[in-house]
């Protein structure tokens, strides 16, 4: 079995999945009673399984649901599900749920999912049709014009796993010399290139003595990373929950933030579900941590 990008341990990957599944639970309620065709799609699916770290307690099970398979679970489910995944070993062992879940209607699909989501955007007739699409990425995989094409839609609800601290803040060097490559993938990822203007202050101004300006991060990069990406979805989304979840590692790092984005503007239930949903975790959350 192939678990590339599935070995998950600590409580902020068993967190994320908890915020989703609780926002699938309520869209599905929301829409059973409703004419249009919904599908749930996950555009990195992996196998439908997460692997526990081998240092966990060996009393909890080396496999647990993934976010496919805790999607299928769903009552009442879904008219369509769509599972992407890449990765050819993953794939296979993905298209095990078609059997396990006979009476769901499921297509998986071995594609880059920035491609395939794009091209479903533009096809698929939306006038009758929702989705609920959840990103999560293993890194920075996501292309802005993928989340563009979701907004465009204007029937499409998203949740995604935003790498603030896994991605995005290991390109920032501290002295702002970002080498062309790192700045082409924040261009690409953030859709735009002004990041760079927002993200770093003059240190000290070059002089006669001196070659350049010296440049450095802002006090709190991580909190104008945060509010700089929640503007980018709001420059292409109806609606954009304004309390993104964080996700921290063992050691309280800041890893991910869960964001929600809803493109139609005449669903506002959508966005106060989001928010409530991520409030009441963030407060769960902040009881837990160690003092």
């Amino acid at each position: 079995m192939n678990n590339r990008g599935h070995e998950f341990g600590g409580d902020w990957t068993e967190e994320k999945l908890k915020c989703v599944s609780k926002y699938l639970h309520s869209y599905a309620q929301i829409m059973k009673d409703r004419d249009f065709h919904f599908a749930y799609i996950d555009a990195f699916a992996g196998t439908g399984y997460r692997e526990l770290k081998n240092d966990e307690d060996v009393e909890i099970p080396r496999f647990l649901a993934g976010s496919a398979r805790k999607a299928l679970e769903v009552k009442p489910p879904f008219r369509e599900y769509i599972f992407i995944e890449e990765d050819k070993d993953s794939y296979t062992e993905l298209k095990n749920l078609t059997n396990e879940f006979p009476n769901h209607n499921i297509a998986c699909i071995n594609a880059n999912a920035n491609q395939y989501l794009t091209d479903l955007c533009r096809s698929r007739e939306w006038q009758t049709n929702r989705a609920l699409v959840f990103l999560d990425p293993y890194g920075m995989q996501v292309e802005w014009q993928t989340v563009a094409s979701i907004a465009k839609t204007r029937a499409i609800d998203l949740w995604l796993l935003f790498p603030i601290g896994m991605g995005i803040s290991r390109l920032l060097r501290n002295d702002g010399k970002i080498q062309p490559s790192e700045r082409q993938t924040l261009d690409q990822f953030f859709g735009r290139d002004d990041w760079f203007d927002e993200f770093y202050q003059l240190a000290r101004q070059g002089s006669l003595f001196t070659e350049e300006d010296e440049l450095e991060k802002t006090d709190d990069i991580l909190e104008e990373i945060k509010q700089y990406f929640l503007k980018c979805l709001e420059s292409v989304f109806a609606m954009v929950a304004k309390n993104p979840l964080p996700l921290r590692n063992s050691k309280n790092s800041l890893m991910y933030l869960l964001c929600f984005a809803a493109g139609n503007p005449n669903a506002p239930k959508a966005l106060e579900i989001a928010e409530d949903i991520l409030e009441k975790m963030q407060n769960t959350l902040q009881l837990t941590l160690p003092i």
